[in-house]
């Protein structure tokens, strides 16, 4: 059990959850997000048994597709040689502590416990009266699971070929916000696309950093990231847009859904993101950028919290 929940990197488990966060405290005024905040002593409003249950829920499916896709990382990158010579944490199906079969059973059955949970979300947010809603939100959980799958395993892995990017900022940025504000509205709103945007560059931002540790054993091991293709150099000046591009998406949607300063609690966010910049700049040992995942990651979900807290108040 103790590989297991190695296995699972329970430290990337706040960034996957934020974009929940940030989506349910657009989709509601006086709904779940401001439970977080009443057990501390902030009194905000009433919360409604249904919108707690479906933002729980979605905090749960989401750690499920989150827990499911480390598993398969450990499980396709072992199995191909990748994580051989990584540096950072060490990988359970690399490291022998659990062998590929084990880690395939472990898959399977959080895939299983993960939709099944999907499905009581698609229940509890719209019942049986959106049948075209519950079959989207359904079909959208399976490519969830598809695509934390196939991110490094199999020949056609995209993990390998460069579109991770692409992968994080859609699951975890577009997906998450915008996917939670639709459970709760079944609406869209153009705006709510910012603040998913800032989600999904920060996360990217996570990967991209991960990724410019591991370039040269990528490199060596044929995993062609987007890092590996690019180079170190090109990585960085991509690394420094997609926090600062995170930004400005954060601050036009400040601005244009402006009702109280509260709203800018945001940008204490940003303090420990500029000296993480500062220090990427002056960075020229890759092995050292291991440290900074920590924490661009909990930045990342000290946005969340600061830019639901805002919105509420």
């Amino acid at each position: 059990m103790k590989n297991y929940i190695k296995a699972a990197r329970l430290r990337t488990l706040p960034l996957s959850v934020s974009g929940i966060i940030v989506g349910a405290s657009i989709g509601i005024t006086n709904g779940v997000v401001n439970s977080l905040f009443n057990h501390i002593g902030v009194n905000l409003s009433n919360t409604n048994i249904l919108q707690s249950s479906i933002f729980w829920l979605a905090i749960l499916t989401t750690i499920g597709f989150q827990v499911l896709s480390n598993f398969a990382n450990d499980y396709g990158d072992g199995i191909k040689g990748t994580d051989d010579n990584r540096e950072g944490e060490e990988r359970m199906v690399s490291s022998g502590a659990i062998t590929p079969s084990q880690m395939k059973k472990a898959m399977i059955v959080t895939a299983i416990l993960t939709l099944v949970v999907a499905i009581l979300l698609i229940y509890q947010a719209f019942g049986k009266d959106n049948f075209a809603y519950s079959m989207l939100f359904f079909g959208l959980g399976l490519a969830s699971i598809a695509a934390a799958i196939k991110y490094t395993v199999g020949k056609s892995a995209y993990g390998y070929s460069g579109f991770g990017d692409v992968f994080v900022f859609i699951f975890f940025g577009l997906l998450a916000v915008v996917g939670t504000f639709f459970l709760y509205t079944k609406a869209l709103e153009f705006t709510v696309f910012l603040p998913a945007f800032t989600i999904g560059l920060l996360s990217t931002a996570v990967l991209n950093l991960n990724n410019m540790r591991d370039r040269v054993n990528d490199a060596k091991s044929g995993k062609n990231t987007l890092v590996v293709k690019i180079g170190a150099e090109f990585a960085k000046y991509y690394h420094y847009y997609l926090i600062g591009a995170s930004f400005l998406f954060a601050l036009l949607y400040t601005v244009v859904e402006y009702r109280s300063p509260s709203q800018f609690l945001f940008l204490i966010a940003y303090i420990p993101l500029i000296k993480h910049v500062l220090f990427v700049m002056k960075n020229n040992e890759e092995a050292k950028l291991d440290g900074e995942l920590k924490k661009v990651a909990l930045s990342t979900f000290l946005f969340a919290i600061l830019f639901a807290l805002g919105s509420v108040l």
